[in-house]
């Protein structure tokens, strides 16, 4: 069965304002929590987040809006920013100091 099309959380009968939140719908909503998690962390917004590790703003936006699931590289970066933040924001600034030149 398709994951945009299995239902995770059941809209509340009694809200009309309320739908349905598909399983895609719930593992995006997770990702993108785990984006903005990180980047609170890090004390960054996201145009800083964006420019340090290289993730177009307008991405990063959808990514944390659940508008869209990051592709698989992107979600392996994930888990190696929020394992070495530093190291990856130094070897970013390295690759834009060497690129500038």
């Amino acid at each position: 069965m398709n994951k945009e099309t299995m239902i995770a959380i059941p809209a509340d009968p009694n809200d009309p304002e309320d739908f349905p939140v598909s399983v895609a719908g719930l593992e995006r909503a997770n990702m993108g929590r785990r984006f903005r998690i990180l980047r609170h962390h890090l004390g960054m917004t996201q145009v800083e987040f964006a420019d340090a590790f290289g993730i177009p703003v307008a991405n990063l936006r959808q990514y944390e809006l659940a508008r869209h699931m990051p592709p698989p590289a992107v979600r392996a970066y994930l888990t190696v920013i929020e394992a070495e933040p530093e190291m990856v924001r130094r070897v970013m600034a390295q690759a834009a100091a060497k690129a500038a030149a």
